[in-house]
C-alpha cells in the first residue's frame, strides 16, 4: 500500500469517529473576567503563594477569595479588590503567600484553584 492511499484511508475512517455524551463547550469570554490571571501558584505547607501582575503597589489587602464546598471538593477563586494604580516604569509581577488560615482553608486540604495562569512574558513583552 503506497502512503498515499494509506493518507486517504485514515482521512476516511477518521471521520467515522462518534462521540458520545454532550459535547465540551468553553465558558463565555466574560464569564471568568473577574478571576485575577496568575502568573504561577504553588501550595506550600504553610500558605499558598501566588505572582500577580502588578505596577508596585500590589498588596494582600487588594485581593479577595471565594471559597465553595461541595461534598470533599474545595475550590477556590482569587479576584482583585483594588486595581494597582501606581505608575512603574516597567510592568512587574508581585508575590504574595496566603496563609491557609487566611483562606478559610486547612492545611491540608485538597483545592481546585479556578484562576487562570499565563505566562510571564517580561517588562515590555
Amino acid at each position: 500500500m503506497n502512503r498515499r492511499l494509506f493518507l486517504v484511508a485514515a482521512l476516511a475512517l477518521g471521520g467515522c469517529a462518534t462521540v458520545t455524551g454532550p459535547p465540551a463547550v468553553a465558558p463565555a469570554p466574560g464569564a471568568l473576567a473577574e478571576l485575577e490571571p496568575l502568573y504561577s501558584a504553588q501550595a506550600g505547607r504553610e500558605a499558598l503563594t501566588m505572582r500577580v501582575s502588578s505596577n508596585g503597589c500590589t498588596a494582600k489587602a487588594d485581593f479577595a477569595f471565594y471559597v465553595e464546598r461541595r461534598g470533599d471538593a474545595v475550590t477556590l477563586a482569587v479576584g482583585r479588590k483594588h486595581v494597582d494604580t501606581c505608575k512603574s516604569f516597567a510592568m512587574g509581577q508581585a508575590e504574595l503567600a496566603f496563609t491557609w488560615e487566611e483562606l478559610g482553608l486547612a492545611p491540608r486540604t485538597p483545592v481546585f484553584l479556578l484562576n487562570p495562569l499565563i505566562a510571564w512574558t517580561g517588562p515590555g513583552g
